[in-house]
């Protein structure tokens, strides 16, 4: 544990910074069009864990499948397991800020703490009994009272009945979105459109810097103290909670939700690996100081000179080597055509970078002020 943190953590000057940072920072568009962009993200990994994992009962290595495990064991609802999910993520993240430091920021804070409310939202505005239960032909007062008393009445199949948000009693006739009956058929088809929505919702949040919290801060935790790399303690966290689910399930399931945490980590690794990756570029050319003042003044990147000399011709050229972001290699690409640049460039990919690439950046045609995260 970092006791120099800490004693920072317990200062007021570091808590007035903080508010000074998030009043300015609320007075940017950037910040509100991130907190849409962060929503609609949270609104997807939301629908992914009530639509496919709850009526299923996949546990797959997430806090959404611990909490399934505890709301099954206690008998809750979706209320509860809102409330469940809320819980566990603010614990985790008063640990992240105790263990880690406030690397996850408040768009961790944000995410995390919204999933329980969102899973509420579709809850209200379409419940998953839609596609899983019916109303039952006959009304029996008796089992309503019982329902309406929090006690919980099975059919002749062992599923519990429900009540809809009109009054309604209600039968299973699905038990899962994706089956197409009584059964556990369809269970593969659950564990792929959980994989696929979660896997965009997380895309898409660790594209503006964030992460929806729960599994991610347990897995900071095993990285920072163990020093596995972070797709390994993803693992390892992701199987231990499935392994919680021996509570509520067989070993089959158990088995399924270890074959889909291990597939969102394939997911995830592959667009976050892609969402990461700087072009690594190298320009010969006998313009290179055109080419160094475009780099520098309009892409607003440092780059590096070397003199070379071409093996064939023995001409002596300058070699121009800069790290850029897809788009800036667009643009530097347009650029060479438009001034109709002669030269010899190759183009890597590199998934790395350490030292200096985080920084602020101010582009003063286009007077953007842009964070570039590493």
């Amino acid at each position: 544990m970092e006791n120099a943190y800490l004693r920072q953590v317990f200062t007021k000057a570091y808590w007035i910074d903080l508010a000074q940072s998030f009043l300015r920072a609320i007075k940017t568009l950037k910040f509100w069009d991130e907190l849409l962009y962060m929503t609609s993200g949270m609104l997807l990994g939301a629908a992914s864990v009530y639509y496919f994992l709850m009526p299923s009962h996949l546990i797959v290595g997430s806090i959404s499948g611990l909490s399934i495990v505890i709301n099954t064991i206690i008998g809750g609802n979706a209320d509860s397991f809102s409330l469940i999910v809320t819980l566990i993520n603010a614990f985790l993240l008063l640990m992240a800020f105790i263990l880690i430091g406030n690397e996850f920021g408040a768009k961790t804070v944000y995410t995390a703490l919204i999933l329980g409310p969102l899973i509420q939202f579709w809850d209200r505005v379409c419940p998953s009994t839609n596609f899983t239960h019916r109303v039952c032909e006959i009304q029996d007062p008796a089992i309503i009272e019982q329902l309406q008393q929090h006690i919980q009445v099975l059919d002749a199949n062992g599923n519990p009945f429900v009540l809809s948000r009109s009054g309604e009693l209600l039968e299973q006739v699905k038990d899962s979105v994706m089956s197409a009956g009584l059964g556990m058929g369809d269970i593969l088809f659950d564990l792929i459109c959980f994989v696929l929505l979660l896997s965009v919702c997380q895309t898409m949040l660790f594209r503006i810097n964030a992460s929806s919290g729960g599994l991610d801060i347990i897995a900071k935790i095993i990285n920072k103290f163990f020093h596995f790399d972070i797709g390994r303690s993803v693992s390892i966290a992701g199987g231990l909670i499935c392994c919680t689910s021996f509570a509520i399930n067989d070993f089959r399931l158990v088995v399924i939700g270890l074959i889909g945490t291990w597939i969102n980590g394939i997911v995830v690794n592959h667009f976050t690996n892609g969402l990461n990756n700087r072009k690594r570029v190298c320009i010969i050319t006998e313009e290179a100081e055109k080419v160094r003042n475009f780099i520098i003044n309009e892409l607003v990147r440092g780059c590096t000179l070397y003199d070379v000399t071409g093996g064939y011709s023995g001409k002596a050229f300058i070699e121009i080597q800069v790290m850029l972001t897809q788009s800036e290699f667009a643009e530097l690409y347009k650029f060479l055509k438009k001034e109709h640049i002669h030269t010899f460039t190759t183009v890597g990919n590199c998934s790395e970078i350490y030292g200096t690439w985080k920084k602020t950046k101010i582009i003063p045609k286009k007077g953007v002020i842009e964070v570039e995260e590493l």
